[in-house]
């Protein structure tokens, strides 16, 4: 196999222990603590920070306008219509303008 394949099967693996390492931990507690509670439901929110950051920096027109009518659509409705909103700009704005 290639090192590709065996680097998305490597990180297929560590995101799976990750996620049981952290249901263990949490599942031998009776009751969370709401500081703690609150800090891992920012943890969403800060993974999507640091995918859209880079990519906001260094965006072009398209990138841009998929940005904003991201952030406008998350203002009135939930995650996946953010998401294909976000996208179908995205995709139309590079079909016609490269």
């Amino acid at each position: 196999m290639s090192t590709t394949v065996w680097i998305i099967l490597a990180g297929a693996v560590m995101t799976y222990l990750t996620r049981i390492g952290g249901h263990l931990v949490l599942s031998r507690f009776e009751r969370v603590h709401p500081r703690i509670e609150a800090g891992l439901d920012a943890v969403p929110a800060a993974v999507l920070t640091t995918l859209v950051a880079p990519a906001a920096i260094s965006a072009g027109p398209a990138e841009l306008a998929a940005l904003l009518v991201a952030g406008i659509v998350s203002l009135r409705s939930g995650l996946m219509p953010m998401f294909l909103a976000g996208a179908a700009v995205l995709i139309l704005l590079r079909h016609f303008m490269g």
